[in-house]
């Protein structure tokens, strides 16, 4: 990775079946899959609306080089490394920080309509912080950034909980490090998820492939 700052997000290549399964149903297997995509779509273009950083995506599987590179020929490709998400961010944001990146900010792929504001935030919010979070209103984040490597905070954590958020701040109080929260936003996991979603939709006019997705599919 080069100098600059280094903007990645985590995402998977869709497949039916392993893709946002807690979606099914009402959504089919495809169609879970076929939303997903969008969510990437939708998440790359706010990724580029984020001015002056490197854009990388970190991907799974690893046979997915190709997929990525026709979905995004215009980001960096790094596959994820590490058995644990927490080891995987770890690994990802450590590489960008030891390549010369003076801040690394790291997002999820499941939060299709997050402001690009946010994340441009995120990068000035480390200025004057050692962390940057993005709650979600499951007790996770969105979005987490940091100048220096802070291996504990991503692998000493238990991911995918309703605690995530409070376990890092908590752990991050203990060391010593100033954390800056960002606004809270949501991530798409769940029906529930989905239907807050929608209701973003409803009454407004198409606006990227997720908002067209839930307008033009038959799919409840």
């Amino acid at each position: 990775m080069s100098n600059g700052d280094t903007l990645l997000v985590v995402a998977k290549q869709p497949v039916p079946g392993q893709t946002k399964t807690r979606l099914c149903p009402p959504l089919t297997p495809i169609q879970a899959a076929d939303l997903y995509e969008c969510f990437l779509l939708d998440t790359l273009d706010t990724m580029r609306r984020v001015q002056d950083v490197r854009r990388v995506i970190g991907y799974l599987p690893e046979d997915a080089e190709s997929y990525f590179s026709r979905l995004a020929p215009d980001m960096g490709l790094v596959c994820q490394q590490g058995d644990s998400l927490g080891e995987r961010l770890d690994n990802l944001i450590s590489a960008a920080l030891a390549g010369g990146s003076p801040r690394a900010v790291v997002m999820d792929s499941d939060s299709p309509t997050l402001p690009a504001a946010y994340v441009a935030l995120a990068f000035e919010r480390l200025n004057g912080a050692d962390v940057v979070l993005g709650p979600t209103m499951d007790g996770g984040y969105y979005l987490i950034g940091m100048k220096l490597p802070q291996p504990h905070l991503l692998r000493k954590v238990k991911m995918s909980t309703a605690h995530v958020l409070a376990d890092t701040l908590k752990l991050a109080k203990a060391s010593g490090l100033a954390v800056s929260l960002l606004p809270t936003w949501y991530d798409v996991d769940t029906i529930a998820d989905l239907q807050q979603l929608l209701g973003e939709v409803n009454g407004m006019t198409a606006n990227g492939a997720t908002h067209r997705w839930l307008l033009q599919t038959n799919w409840r």
